[in-house]
């Protein structure tokens, strides 16, 4: 694929708007007097479209009505929709010959019935989807089912687990049925921590002819589940929160108990992160007050999410530990399952992967393959990361911190309430304003110097059609509120013309109730100029199909959290058969959408994780993100000039623009060892891994027999879980299981930090030894034993036995020994020093990759 140019990135915007047209022959045949066609097109002059279908019988005509058909909350309706209503009023549709567009009605009739469409009046009537799999949907279904079957054969009571690792509008409601389908399945149990996904699942199920007859209960459908049609078969719909509480007595619900009677065909979980959406839910609500940040929590997860007492988090627990439920199989969905495939919960063969990279591959190759024809992912947009290096009297006011970068919470922050609300550096922050419309004096002065204008987001004639709509996501509920009063102050005439709406605080609403004046504001999106400012509201859930553009004015610490906020304005735009007249065409009105950011150091290290993320079995970190940023491009303004940046030089700025700090992270996270009960009892059952752990610093500390009390602990308190599933436990019994939880969650946890601050040892084994090529496990047993020996305490064998038996996870050692090279040999560069002359390839912990 070529690399595009940045003209290629910074794409015009089409201009196209659905019109309604109605017309009359001015000398008709007998058999069309009286009657008036009513079409559609998106032509800017639907003369020319009704030339068109005139062909070669041209006749004079009278043009009655021509109207934009958009409705005051931006949808859009069609003709075929002005026609069923004039029909609901008693007007005849006349066919003729293949064509059903002529009315036996008025003008002013047709004017009345779209009058009525624009103002909500919705058309109601079943209809049945008849639509089949795109390939990957198909692939996804097939390649899980195959891996079902094998399971089975090998082992007949085996309950096989599958990921879907698929971005959103992958179709996993619809897929997920197919497979259920497939496989035969006659009681399907859907889990998810968000039950407002709730209303995807119905419909899918009972819009599409495929799962015709089949049964659809849910806490809300209100009907009894005992007395289902035993030979349909039945999906229950249902959340983590609701099905895992319990009773005071710790016993399981009543009204849930026959969820355990049930012998369940396919468990299928939805968005489950495996204890990410804890911190995602904590990042993404942090800057509302603290009382909105419960109501959008409980809005976005649902009743009981902080009574869930069952530590699903700890991924040494199978699901039949915590789920009060038997299934033949359980099937993962999720769009950023980055905690399971770092830790290898699921090897290879049991993924299949839908990301963002994928999406814009199928269309690009569709496009090379089918041209001419309806592309199925052809309105979905590519994405655009344009980051800005703010000049030096800004940086002044909010660097520091630990990585010494741009901090957008320090430079947005602010206080004061409603009006009264103000930035605390507030001239610098209007300097902001007016550079991202090219009106700063020095940063106009500095263009003019080296012959280039730079395309600031609001300046740049190819940028502003994709922000006449956009989203700004602030630090939290007073930056909204200093923003909204900052841009209605006179000198920032300027902004007048967009309409600001503030998503954010206690007024705003909760959850869905924010969209309501976004909607409104927008409208169809085409006359009208908008800016939503929020700190969390409307980043999940929600397609609002005119936002093109959203500018990052907040930390974030996690690339999930970052890319689920950046996929709000991903989400398509266009009018399917714009004439009337072909199914198959569509008229895409967002090709691209924008990220624009501000400090850009952090936003190149999310990218970088993200795609690191997204292929953690990769040995070369630097392909996954060439991949993605094959897809998403990236333009980086340095404070003099707009240059592209490959993924190489992602890398280098993201490791070596950040600090040492960063990378020593990568060395203490808890994903680097594993200290699960199968870990464990695998040290335990060995004489010599028993003896080498001993020998770790600090190891002796923790007691005699501490991983065999963690392992028997950890058994007896699922035995009492157990137990309470069945019958209530004894004021004792839950005393019991109260204190042997506790003891034993907090020595895992003594022994995970043992194991990484011995992990934490190993970069400084690195800055002593000097052999760059070859693989750091060479480097540790071959080349450098004593070294190491005397540097981490252990010898080469106890460590090779401790890898061996998967104390240590290879893949993010591999991750970890990258980034501390990559920043190594960037951060010399930088002083024009090369680290290590002629070096044709980097080796990292048991892999070797080409340095290119």
């Amino acid at each position: 694929m070529d690399r595009p140019t940045i003209d290629d990135i910074l794409a015009p915007k089409p201009e196209a708007r659905l019109r309604i047209y109605a017309w009359t022959p001015n000398d008709p045949p007998p058999a069309y007097k009286g009657l008036i066609k009513v079409g559609q097109t998106t032509k800017p002059d639907v003369n020319d479209r009704i030339r068109e279908s005139q062909g070669q019988m041209q006749q004079a005509y009278t043009l009655h009505v021509d109207n934009f058909a958009e409705r005051e909350d931006g949808t859009a309706f069609r003709d075929g929709d002005v026609r069923r209503r004039l029909i609901e009023k008693g007007f005849e549709n006349i066919v003729v010959g293949a064509s059903r567009e002529w009315m036996r009605a008025a003008p002013n009739d047709v004017q009345t019935a779209i009058a009525e469409l624009r103002n909500g009046l919705r058309l109601s009537g079943t209809h049945h989807e008849t639509f089949p799999m795109r390939d990957e949907q198909a692939r996804a279904v097939e390649q899980t089912y195959v891996y079902y079957q094998s399971r089975w054969e090998q082992d007949a009571d085996a309950v096989p687990r599958f990921l879907w690792n698929a971005k959103m509008r992958f179709g996993k409601t619809f897929t997920s049925y197919q497979l259920a389908k497939k496989m035969g399945a006659k009681r399907v149990l859907v889990l998810t921590f968000k039950p407002a996904v709730e209303d995807a699942w119905r419909t899918d199920l009972e819009s599409h002819v495929d799962f015709d007859g089949w049964q659809y209960l849910s806490r809300s459908s209100g009907r009894d589940p005992t007395q289902i049609e035993t030979d349909k078969p039945v999906v229950y719909f249902g959340s983590f929160q609701d099905l895992l509480g319990r009773e005071a007595t710790g016993a399981i619900k009543s009204k849930n108990e026959w969820l355990h009677s049930i012998n369940w065909d396919l468990v299928v979980f939805d968005e489950y992160h495996f204890g990410a959406w804890r911190e995602t839910a904590k990042e993404l609500f942090e800057g509302e007050d603290d009382k909105v940040a419960k109501k959008e929590e409980k809005a976005e997860y649902g009743d009981g999410l902080s009574q869930v007492n069952e530590d699903i988090g700890e991924l040494s627990e199978s699901e039949a530990d915590f789920l009060p439920i038997t299934t033949r199989a359980y099937l993962y969905l999720s769009g950023t399952p980055f905690k399971a495939l770092a830790t290898g919960e699921f090897i290879e063969e049991q993924i299949f992967n839908w990301t963002y990279t994928d999406e814009q591959r199928a269309k690009a190759v569709f496009a090379t393959t089918h041209p001419g024809e309806r592309n199925p992912y052809g309105a979905l947009p590519q994405m655009r990361l344009l980051t800005y290096q703010m000049p030096d009297e800004l940086l002044a006011v909010a660097s520091g911190g630990e990585f010494d970068e741009f901090d957008l919470n320090a430079f947005f922050a602010a206080s004061g309430t409603g009006d009264e609300t103000s930035f605390e550096h507030k001239d610098d922050v209007q300097k902001w304003l007016d550079i991202i419309r090219g009106q700063h004096m020095p940063q106009s002065a500095a263009s003019l110097k080296t012959g280039t204008r730079p395309p600031f987001p609001y300046s740049d004639v190819r940028l502003l059609p994709y922000l006449q709509h956009s989203f700004w996501f602030l630090p939290n509920v007073a930056a909204c509120h200093a923003m909204a009063n900052l841009l209605a102050e006179r000198q920032n005439t300027f902004w007048h013309d967009y309409k600001v709406i503030v998503a954010a605080g206690a007024d705003a609403g909760v959850g869905l109730e924010a969209l309501p004046p976004v909607r409104k504001a927008i409208g169809a999106g085409f006359e009208t100029k908008s800016i939503t400012l929020s700190c969390g509201k409307l980043t999940t859930g929600v397609t609002v199909a005119q936002w093109s553009s959203i500018l990052m004015l907040r930390n974030l610490k996690s690339p999930e959290t970052y890319f689920q906020a950046a996929f709000r304005v991903q989400s398509p735009w266009s009018i399917k058969n714009p004439n009337g007249n072909d199914p198959n065409a569509e008229e895409v009105l967002k090709p691209i959408c924008f990220v624009f950011d501000f400090a850009p150091t952090r936003a190149l290290r999310q990218l970088s994780e993200y795609g690191i993320g997204l292929s953690p079995g990769d040995p070369n970190p630097e392909n996954a993100v060439r991949e993605l940023v094959s897809f998403l491009p990236v333009l980086a303004y340095d404070g003099a000039n707009m240059t592209q940046i490959d993924a190489g030089g992602i890398l280098d700025i993201a490791m070596a623009g950040t600090s040492a700090t960063l990378l020593a992270r990568k060395w203490e996270s808890a994903l680097l060892v594993n200290v699960d009960n199968d870990t464990l009892r695998r040290v335990f059952d060995n004489e010599e891994a028993m003896a080498a752990v001993e020998r770790i610093e600090g190891w002796r500390a923790l007691g005699d027999n501490v991983i065999e009390t963690i392992i028997n602990k950890s058994e007896k308190v699922k035995d009492l879980k157990k137990k309470s599933k069945d019958e209530s436990l004894t004021a004792d019994e839950k005393k019991e299981l109260t204190a042997e939880e506790k003891e034993y969650k907090s020595k895992r946890k003594l022994v995970q930090e043992k194991l990484i601050k011995f992990a934490t040892r190993i970069p400084a084994f690195m800055y002593l030894t000097d052999f760059r090529e070859n693989t750091l496990q060479d480097v540790i047993t071959k080349l450098e034993p004593e070294l190491f020996r005397t540097v981490t305490g252990l010898s080469v064998a106890d460590f090779h036995l401790l890898v061996r038996l998967k104390v240590f996870n290879t893949e993010r050692m591999n991750e970890a020994v990258f980034a501390f090279r990559r920043y190594e040999d960037a951060s010399l560069r930088y002083t024009g020093i090369e680290s290590h002359p002629g070096l044709t390839h980097i080796g990292l912990y048991d892999t070797v990759v080409a340095r290119e």
